[in-house]
């Protein structure tokens, strides 16, 4: 009973939290012709709301797709649509045809507001309360600061509740599915998991970890018997999840391509805006936009993506476990936003969930991530006058890490997890004892440049001639964390021999 009062104290903690945010700026906020993010929400409601289906992803004098014309899947589209008939009741003239566009009212972003707010506690909350319940080896009391941890990670709070979207909705299938394969209730696992995809493609970074976890269970219990068995109710249950979502769009082929073609915008470019990846970063010393042509780029991105997450994906299939699959997760979502075509800032989040699942393994490394993943957004934070609230979020999201874990005490090889490769390490380099020292290191100059390079951003004027100087450093600065911990999880997955003795599991 206790720990129900306590973990109901963490929710209120995290929605008071969110709705202290939502009170700020946001996106585009009085800033025409486009406005923000805030606008394109607000405008697919107008759209599917008056529209019919067949026009959402199409070009039309009514549907003027430059201006944040639909690019998420049908989920995203039927969402709005029920937001919109909410806000029809309420005042008409927030999804009028035309004439809302732009609209901005404080009636208006309280609605808008408390429809984060609801998809948060629907989908997001519950999952993140039942995933650290479901916690095993560990006491309530960690249960609980595990729970608070998470949901007062800063980066998605930020970006649904400042910069306004979202992401809690595909984060939260995407939970939901992982909590389902992790206790073996595999097909509602993955029918969750579907719905993720569905409502933003992005989660797409997440798709190879739930399909090799999932093969890897049908070989375990044999592709001749009860194995088989499983893989056509999963198939099954892909199959029937994807055609209910997409059915209004099958009607016609050309309708099904189109919305293909707004959901994988493969003509922009291999990377827009200033995105802490790889791409964006070595664009800096070698113009490669303007040096490959296009379709080789494309192929140059898929090449190395795939080539950065095979390795785990191959050793999740032939030995998975929750431990494994977790970290796997990480991995690819990782390889992903370092590698992989058209990334944007704000798919850092799609690394971030399943880095907070694993909290409560490695929580000094974990807390560092999450930190540098807030820190990349920067650039887009400050441009929507995000300062303050990602100062405070941060500082609140630090300390409650640094007190529920005591992450400065677990930095040791076992607790890193790193104890195998120093071992192995060790056959060839004896002396090689300072892995865990050198991580400390690394960390403390990672925390100080961030913090200066925040200092410099906010207070000093880049010179003319180089305007996007701050933002750049704080990508590339942001892209090397996110190398070192690429090869870190890669380490912890290769090295794991015994996937999931001794480790925390999900009941």
């Amino acid at each position: 009973m206790e720990k129900w009062y306590l973990m109901t104290v963490v929710v209120l903690i995290g929605l008071t939290v969110r709705w202290t945010v939502s009170l700020n700026s946001y996106s585009g906020a009085g800033k025409p012709p486009m406005f923000g993010d805030y606008e394109a929400q607000r405008h697919w409601q107008e759209i599917t709301f008056n529209l019919p289906v067949k026009q959402w992803y199409f070009n039309s004098s009514d549907n003027n797709l430059p201006y944040w014309g639909l690019d998420y899947p049908p989920l995203t589209a039927y969402h709005s649509l029920l937001c919109a008939y909410v806000a029809k009741f309420i005042n008409p003239d927030w999804i009028a045809l035309h004439t809302s566009r732009g609209y901005e009212s404080q009636a208006h972003k309280l609605f808008m507001r408390t429809t984060v707010l609801i998809a948060d506690l629907l989908i997001y909350i519950p999952a993140v309360v039942l995933y650290c319940c479901c916690l095993k080896e560990i006491s309530t009391k960690k249960k609980i600061a595990n729970a608070l941890c998470i949901l007062l990670y800063p980066g998605l709070i930020l970006i649904d509740y400042g910069h306004f979207q979202y992401n809690s909705v595909s984060l939260g299938f995407a939970l939901w599915g992982v909590l389902g394969v992790s206790c073996d209730c595999d097909l509602l696992g993955s029918l969750a998991f579907c719905l993720a995809i569905n409502y933003k493609q992005m989660e797409l970074y997440h798709a190879l970890p739930f399909f090799c976890f999932l093969l890897g269970k049908c070989f375990k219990k044999g592709l001749k018997g009860k194995g088989f068995v499983l893989l056509v109710k999963l198939a099954c249950i892909v199959v029937a999840s994807f055609v209910l979502c997409w059915l209004p769009f099958f009607t016609e082929r050309e309708q099904t391509l189109q919305v293909l073609r707004r959901l994988f915008p493969v003509d922009r470019g291999l990377f827009e805006d200033k995105v802490a990846n790889i791409w964006c970063s070595f664009n800096v010393f070698l113009k490669i936009k303007d040096i490959l042509p296009h379709h080789i780029q494309l192929i140059m991105s898929f090449c190395f993506t795939f080539l950065s997450l095979l390795p785990a994906c191959i050793k999740l299939i032939l030995q998975p476990s929750s431990k494994g699959f977790k970290f796997t997760l990480v991995s690819c979502a990782l390889s992903f936003f370092l590698f992989s075509f058209q990334v944007h800032e704000k798919s850092i989040l799609l690394v971030s969930l399943p880095v907070c699942l694993v909290l409560s393994e490695i929580p000094f490394m974990s807390t560092w991530f999450l930190l540098v993943s807030t820190f990349s957004m920067l650039p887009l934070l400050l441009k929507d006058e995000l300062l303050m609230p990602s100062v405070v979020t941060t500082m609140a999201f630090f300390i409650a890490c640094v007190t529920s874990f005591s992450i400065f005490e677990k930095t040791s090889e076992e607790e890193l997890q790193l104890k195998s490769f120093s071992i192995s390490v060790r056959k060839y380099l004896p002396c090689f004892t300072f892995l865990s020292r050198i991580i400390q290191y690394l960390f403390l100059i990672s925390v100080i440049t961030m913090v200066l390079l925040t200092l410099m951003t906010v207070t000093l004027d880049p010179p003319q001639k180089l305007p996007d100087l701050f933002s750049v450093l704080v990508c590339f600065v942001s892209c090397l964390n996110f190398l070192f911990f690429l090869v870190y999880f890669n380490i912890i997955i290769m090295w794991d021999s015994k996937s999931g003795r001794n480790q925390k599991k999900i009941s």
